[in-house]
């Protein structure tokens, strides 16, 4: 089953039960607060559904300014790498300002523990990542 957990014009947030699975699909520019909500909105979904997998679908995203990305490193890596979620797929932007944001993002994000964050071209190469099963690691 699959479930909208948040939509407006920027952002349209879904969960897969089955394949625990969270989905964010961006639309547009978005900047500061607006950025900051959206982005929380997602944070909101991991934290209450818990997926082992986080798709983002940033093909229509446009760039993000310079401090939503400090704020995205210093604010949501963190949450994220102490969250569920082992495979986080990023689909690229069509925006080269966007992609250019997203890989800097990747490149600061220092510590993630467990997850593995991988970025792709297309939405089904992303999919088959994300669905190959998970071994989930246990602490001796």
């Amino acid at each position: 089953m699959i479930i909208t957990y948040f939509q407006n014009d920027a952002v349209t947030i879904t969960y897969d039960f089955k394949l625990q699975l969270g989905k964010a699909v961006w639309n547009g520019f978005l900047s500061g607060r607006e950025f900051r909500d959206n982005v929380q909105q997602c944070l909101n979904l991991v934290e209450e559904h818990k997926p082992l997998r986080w798709l983002g679908d940033n093909r229509k995203l446009r760039a993000i300014r310079q401090a939503d990305q400090e704020w995205f490193v210093a604010y949501v890596v963190p949450r994220l790498a102490a969250s569920s979620v082992r495979r986080n797929a990023a689909v690229v932007s069509e925006d080269l300002f966007n992609k250019m944001a997203v890989e800097q993002i990747i490149k600061r994000a220092d510590n993630l523990g467990d997850m593995a964050v991988k970025e792709f071209s297309d939405v089904d190469e992303a999919m088959f990542w994300l669905s190959e099963p998970i071994a989930v690691q246990h602490q001796a």
